[in-house]
């Protein structure tokens, strides 16, 4: 999609989005967003200032609070690359932003419960019209739990994705167009074995592009993100695994618990945490670790046992300097 912008911002416009979209950024929005303010720049022949900003998003009106939030952030941050060059250019405050809806926090399982869900899969009989339903919940429960794949990633799988002999998984054009080769756990391997000596047996497709998650609705292929969705949920709701509201976790919510379960089992192990952080960027298939970090705030455990570890590294020198009244002498000051 090639805009041709036309304000006296064009240039930078271009350029801003040229950046985004080489880090491989789909900013599809946007670009969206910033042609329809440049148009109204041009239409005006306004440089961006707080009052044309006003004016300009006067005229989004119509759209939700949020969606009008979201388009002013959108242009608070390419004012934040313009300022690079530019350091007395406009930058829109965000106090004046309408108020964000609170998001959703993530919900973290604990393993007690993940032994749980497994162990309601493999009670599931197999449907009339879905034969498969044991083995492609097993599948989806597992590869979203021990790869961290997020839910468009599973659905888009196919056969061809799968290197049985080299145990991994090749996930293709995902967000921010990248692709990425997983190596994949024992119990995932297992389960995708199993589903396809399933499907060997019952004589159901087996071509390099059938969907690895089969279903036979209709015509057959992959399950929708609805059907995944309620799949799910149903499941949840009979292992009895609920949210603090009420209400079963969502599909995303296995991708969180994956990342923080990492983090977890490297701080239990003494691991370097930080250093580590871009492997899992990596592996989640984060443009950044700053995208990664952002699950640290999620984990409530983490706190505990990072302040352990720092007790256990550093608790006597502080020990040391309470007694040497080390801390007196820093009040005085």
């Amino acid at each position: 999609m090639n805009n041709k912008f036309s304000s006296a911002l064009a240039p930078i416009i271009a350029r801003y989005l040229s950046l985004k979209e080489s880090l491989g950024r789909i900013y599809k929005v946007e670009r969206i967003v910033l042609t329809h303010l440049d148009t109204y720049l041009n239409a005006t022949g306004q440089d961006l200032t707080s009052e044309s900003f006003q004016q300009w998003i006067s005229t989004r009106l119509q759209l939700a609070s949020s969606v009008r939030g979201y388009w002013m952030r959108i242009t608070r941050n390419f004012c934040l690359y313009r300022r690079r060059t530019a350091p007395d250019c406009f930058v829109p405050d965000l106090s004046q932003f309408p108020i964000p809806h609170q998001t959703v926090k993530p919900y973290i399982f604990h393993e007690t419960e993940i032994v749980r869900i497994l162990a309601k899969i493999r009670q599931l009989p197999p449907g009339a019209r879905s034969p498969l339903r044991r083995h492609n919940m097993l599948l989806a429960v597992t590869l979203l739990y021990t790869a961290g794949l997020r839910k468009s990633e599973l659905l888009r799988l196919t056969l061809r994705d799968c290197d049985l002999c080299e145990g991994t998984l090749l996930i293709r054009e995902s967000k921010f167009h990248k692709s990425r080769l997983l190596p994949l756990s024992r119990d995932a391997l297992k389960a995708i074995e199993m589903v396809l000596q399933e499907r060997q047996s019952r004589r159901l497709p087996l071509s390099p592009e059938s969907p690895l998650l089969w279903n036979g609705y209709g015509k057959g292929g992959t399950y929708s993100g609805a059907s995944l969705n309620e799949s799910i949920s149903d499941l949840l709701q009979k292992s009895g695994v609920r949210t603090a509201a009420g209400r079963p976790p969502r599909v995303h919510d296995f991708r969180y618990t994956f990342a923080a379960h990492a983090l977890l089992r490297w701080y239990r192990a003494g691991k370097n945490v930080q250093a580590k952080l871009p492997a899992l960027a990596a592996y989640m298939g984060h443009v950044s670790i700053v995208s990664t970090e952002y699950y640290l705030r999620f984990v409530e455990e983490l706190s505990t046992v990072a302040s352990e570890r720092f007790q256990s590294r550093f608790g006597t020198l502080i020990s040391s300097a309470a007694e040497d009244g080390g801390y007196h002498g820093a009040h005085k000051y």
